[in-house]
């Protein structure tokens, strides 16, 4: 198969965050006394913050709004913003395609956010496209952020080969009928 276009998530996969975000949710599950293990956590890449709040809130019985808790948590994590560094292996694969395969991102986070990062790494004008959780219905592990990605850059799904750094992406990119690649796989995380 002739792949004609590439996405990529951006937390863990474009942005080493990982560590960031969960730094930013241990804050918020104090201080609305919810339990949310890190290896939760990480299971849950690619689940919008609202979803997870919304989600933990109901299995603990705790009255939160998801909203305005999610906007305290993603205030939290700008904070460090200048601590984002980028994933090198999965950055270059962008730079040496710019120009070459239309390319875009597809994340679970919000715009305002997502934007900000790709930005502070100055790789934000390799996309054509940036797709969030805001742009679809259903969210990872359901194909849709793939698709309407793929969508705007104006490339056959089946033409598209996707990188992602959790297992819920994965399933994701492959339900969108796309060539998944683990990032995991492909180099160690950068101290």
């Amino acid at each position: 198969m002739e792949i004609q276009g590439l996405i990529f998530d951006c937390d863990g996969t474009l942005a080493d965050t990982m560590p960031l975000h969960w730094k930013a949710w241990q804050l918020i599950t104090r201080k609305y006394e919810l339990h949310f293990p890190e290896d939760r956590f990480y299971a849950m890449g690619g689940v919008p913050s609202r979803d997870i709040l919304k989600m933990l809130s109901i299995e603990q019985g705790r009255e939160l709004d998801p909203i305005q808790a999610s906007k305290e948590k993603e205030s939290a994590y700008l904070e460090t913003l200048h601590l984002v560094g980028p994933i090198h292996a999965v950055v270059e694969i962008a730079r040496a395609n710019h120009g070459k395969l239309p390319m875009a991102v597809a994340s679970g986070g919000t715009r305002f956010v997502i934007e900000q990062v790709l930005v502070h790494l100055g790789i934000r004008d390799l996309f054509g496209a940036v797709v969030t959780s805001e742009d679809v219905a259903k969210q990872k592990p359901a194909p849709d952020i793939f698709l309407e990605a793929a969508r705007r850059i104006g490339i056959d799904p089946t033409k598209c080969r996707a990188y992602e750094d959790t297992d819920l992406g994965l399933t994701a990119i492959r339900a969108a009928g796309m060539e998944a690649v683990d990032v995991r796989s492909m180099a160690p995380p950068e101290d």
